[in-house]
């Protein structure tokens, strides 16, 4: 434990000391004459002075304060470094440019089917499943493939009036009526019609106007390419209309449901970017857009449901995974911004340091905006192409805030003369 606190007490004493240096680097480079100091400043402490040259409790000398060390800096707070000591320090320089930018938002996420491609297969008619082609769930199945054959006495009925009312209208062709010809025609129309009407496919219909002979089954089709996500039939299985047969969904699209806190709402809009990634294809970023918001809010989470389109021709994105999401919200072009290391917090306040000559920094207040891809907006306080400070600011805001609160010091000094001199003035 004493090897521990002795450690950190060295560590201390390195900082403390380098500060101390770096300091006395400044002021020497900042005096460019040989001016009696106004005072002296404990190093550590602006806030002690001395009159003469003193040492700190840690033995440090007191850094001497000219009064045009501080009055040709610029703005208070000024830091002028030798640009020497800039390069040992390793000062790093950033420029304010205008860039897109966008407020990252991250949320947990699900990945489910695309509604609008899931279709539901249902016969039109009663009848016994005679022969079940596709049986099983997670099997993919092409538009116009045949899913089942069905047995139905209605339709095994329905075949044969067609095919009377063809013969029929064939005898009444010759007919030299007019009406008679026509009747036997819309007889014909209106039974094809009632076969098409029960979903009979074209080519079964065809075959028997061709063949004239009676199909005992009948197959359902499948209405278009998908995979098969339930099956609810049997081989054997007496059927109605009211029952679902099949639910076939198309997965070269998905969709992904994720949920976004409401402070972050303000910012979502519709067709807005997101990057999603799963635990199956790690260092793998899937791209899709922001497809609907919802109009309600999840009570008990306090989130709202957005819900989001991706692409999924690869079959990568399974319905059921979870995802971590990145949604780029409230996307803005010529955005004025800086590298996000150049902002320097200090309680409520946000400052950069300016580079506004060779080895020279100032202390600037700004307002900021949205924070994205390592850069922060800049609402107030910059302009573009001002170049600002990105590495070893706290050397230099240690400094800047001495440095500020010795002019105020050399301010108070300078009036405390001035009432001096009025007063002299006023006795004489």
């Amino acid at each position: 434990m004493n090897n521990k606190k002795t450690s950190i007490h060295l560590t201390m004493a390195a900082l403390a000391l380098l500060l101390a240096v770096f300091t006395s680097s400044i002021v020497v480079a900042a005096s460019t004459e040989s001016n009696e100091p106004l005072f002296y400043r404990n190093p550590m402490n602006p806030a002690i002075t001395s009159p003469v040259p003193a040492k700190d409790d840690m033995g440090m000398d007191y850094i001497p304060v000219y009064a045009d060390a501080e009055d040709s800096m610029g703005p208070a707070g000024t830091v002028k470094i030798d640009p020497v000591l800039v390069q040992k320090i390793g000062v790093r320089i950033g420029m304010a440019m205008e860039r897109s930018m966008s407020r990252l938002i991250t949320a947990p996420a699900r990945v489910t089917f695309n509604e609008e491609s899931l279709a539901m297969v249902h016969s039109k008619f009663s009848g016994w499943a005679e022969q079940v082609m596709v049986n099983k769930t997670g099997e993919y199945v092409r538009k116009g493939q045949t899913l089942l054959s069905i047995y139905s006495p209605e339709l095994v009925s329905t075949q044969e009036e067609y095919l009377l009312a063809m013969a029929n209208a064939r005898v009444l062709n010759l007919s030299s009526m007019k009406e008679i010809r026509d009747d036997a025609r819309r007889l014909v129309e209106s039974t094809r019609k009632r076969l098409a009407y029960f979903d009979i496919p074209e080519k079964v219909i065809r075959q028997l106007e061709q063949s004239g002979e009676v199909q005992r089954d009948l197959p359902i089709d499948s209405p278009f390419s998908g995979t098969v996500i339930d099956i609810g039939v049997e081989a054997g299985h007496f059927i109605t209309p009211k029952q679902r047969l099949y639910r076939i969904v198309d997965l070269s699209t998905v969709w992904v449901y994720a949920d976004v806190y409401e402070p972050d709402l303000p910012w979502i809009r519709e067709d807005d970017m997101a990057m999603i990634s799963v635990a199956s294809q790690p260092g793998k970023k899937f791209s899709g857009t922001i497809d609907y918001v919802y109009p309600y809010e999840e009570g008990t989470t306090r989130t709202v449901r957005v819900r989001l389109i991706f692409d999924n021709k690869n079959g990568m994105l399974k319905p059921g995974m979870f995802a971590d999401i990145t949604i780029h919200a409230g996307k803005r072009d010529k955005v004025l911004a800086v590298p996000s290391e150049a902002i320097v917090r200090s309680g409520d306040k946000e400052q950069v340091f300016v580079v506004t000559g060779p080895g020279t920094f100032e202390p600037r207040e700004v307002v900021t905006g949205v924070q994205a891809d390592s850069y922060v907006e800049i609402i107030r306080g910059l302009k573009q192409h001002e170049s600002v400070v990105t590495s070893a600011q706290f050397l230099i805001d240690s400094e800047s805030k001495l440095r500020e609160a010795t002019a105020k010091m050399i301010e108070a000094n300078k009036a405390a003369s001035k009432n001096d001199e009025m007063d002299d003035m006023q006795k004489k």
